[in-house]
């Protein structure tokens, strides 16, 4: 980013490499507007006080759910058996025994 806290074009042609995007020539500053945009907010949001709000850590006591303790609206969290590989394996449609095989997805 440029020392005034903006994206500049360059950071959005970086972001859309890293992303493996392809951008048109009349994306970019809209991209880049975009970005800043969303940066503006986040620097709003840092701005306010939230001294004295307690951290939000289960969404559920805000929407009313009743949870008596950390987890208790969660299965108990037990050691079981895993699958056996040989059978996930031997129904996979392809396999090099240990792994699944699957086609190629992104290309550099």
């Amino acid at each position: 980013m440029s020392e005034n806290g903006g994206v500049t074009e360059q950071d959005v042609l970086r972001v859309a490499e890293l992303a493996n995007l392809e951008l048109t020539t009349e994306e970019v500053p809209r991209m880049q507007r975009d970005l800043n945009a969303i940066l503006g907010h986040v620097a709003q949001l840092q701005e306010l006080n939230t001294e004295g709000v307690p951290a939000m850590s289960q969404v559920g006591e805000m929407l009313g759910a009743e949870i008596e303790g950390a987890g208790a609206a969660l299965r108990p969290d037990t050691v079981r058996p895993s699958l056996d590989r040989k059978a996930v394996m031997a129904a996979a449609p392809e396999t090099d025994g240990r792994f699944f095989k699957v086609p190629k997805v992104i290309e550099r």
